[in-house]
């Protein structure tokens, strides 16, 4: 037979199945997150993942794959970008060597409480949406990180506890922090984060009391001081391509669920910052303060830090920055 006859003869076969996708066949996507699934932000995935089956009527399954299963956090951008995965979940301040804008939110103390993360989130995302169009993905949403606070083995009663500390970090604002206190940067995914302090390789830090919880925070540190130092948050990106392929009402379904998704993961977020500073509490860590004068020089350092990302970023930086201090 030949290959015109073979085409000819396939080609009902395929218009019959692009009918059936068109009439409602289920769609399955393929989701990577690189959280536990104890993490809050993980089940509000698991629930974004079960309302879009149910508002799509089963025409759209969303299978997530968490702890960095399938795709480790720097590789998941790129996964949703080629078509690996239809959807990935990212810390946005982990690719600002992509783009130094995408960490505006790890500015220390630019945002006060996680009512200012989430302004900063609304005004940050048409700038992240004109980039991510560029690149073949869409923003569906952000949820914010509970405040950031120091892990330490001694409490914090000068700077000069950091100095020449093995000071773990998570992006170019996070190591840019360390060279201010002269710490020594050291590079280390959530995933590592045991390790890392149990060998040595990181002897302090500065996230979330969440992140403390996932990873057992009472077998390596003995102090957490919560400082309000940045409220980071996760970005929900889908591929483009396949955002376009679903029929008008499925995009407009998912679309709608993952705006349930990005109010209660904020939520989420608030109810988070409480409970697992509490457990931090109950198994054994201290929970320290910062003295006022400590705390000015802390604060010296955000500013500067603002104004050196504002001269990197540009324009968009600035609107920025001056946007939410307007709000």
């Amino acid at each position: 037979m030949t290959i015109t006859r073979r085409a000819a003869l396939a080609a009902p076969a395929l218009l019959l199945a692009a009918g059936a996708r068109a009439q409602g066949a289920q769609i399955k996507w393929q989701m990577a997150t690189p959280y536990p699934d104890g993490n809050f932000h993980t089940r509000n995935i698991k629930e974004f993942a079960a309302d879009l089956e149910q508002a799509t009527g089963g025409r759209l399954s969303l299978t997530v794959h968490s702890n960095a299963s399938l795709l480790p956090m720097p590789q998941i951008k790129r996964g949703v970008q080629t078509g690996q995965v239809q959807l990935g979940e990212i810390l946005l301040a982990a690719y600002s060597n992509e783009d130094p804008f995408f960490e505006a939110d790890s500015l220390p103390f630019l945002a006060a409480d996680l009512d200012g993360a989430r302004k900063l989130a609304g005004l940050q995302r048409p700038f992240i949406e004109a980039r991510f169009a560029k690149q073949g993905v869409s923003l569906l949403y952000t949820v914010g990180w509970p405040a950031a606070g120091f892990y330490t083995q001694v409490p914090i009663t000068g700077l000069d506890v950091f100095k020449g500390s093995r000071f773990r970090t998570f992006s170019p604002m996070t190591n840019r922090f360390a060279a201010l206190i002269q710490a020594s940067p050291v590079l280390v995914q959530q995933a590592e984060l045991a390790q890392a302090f149990a060998t040595g390789i990181a002897t302090a830090m500065v996230t979330s009391a969440q992140t403390g919880v996932d990873t057992s925070a009472w077998d390596y540190c003995k102090v957490f001081t919560p400082v309000n130092f940045s409220m980071t948050k996760n970005a929900v990106l889908v591929s483009r391509r396949a955002m376009e392929g679903l029929p008008a009402d499925v995009q407009a379904a998912v679309v709608a669920v993952a705006k349930r998704a990005e109010d209660r993961g904020w939520g989420y977020a608030r109810e988070a910052q409480d409970q697992t500073q509490a457990r931090l509490a109950e198994k054994g860590i201290t929970i320290g303060t910062v003295p006022p004068a400590v705390m000015a020089e802390l604060k010296q350092i955000g500013a500067t830090m603002a104004e050196e990302w504002v001269a990197k970023v540009g324009e968009d930086g600035r609107k920025l920055v001056d946007a939410l201090r307007a709000a």
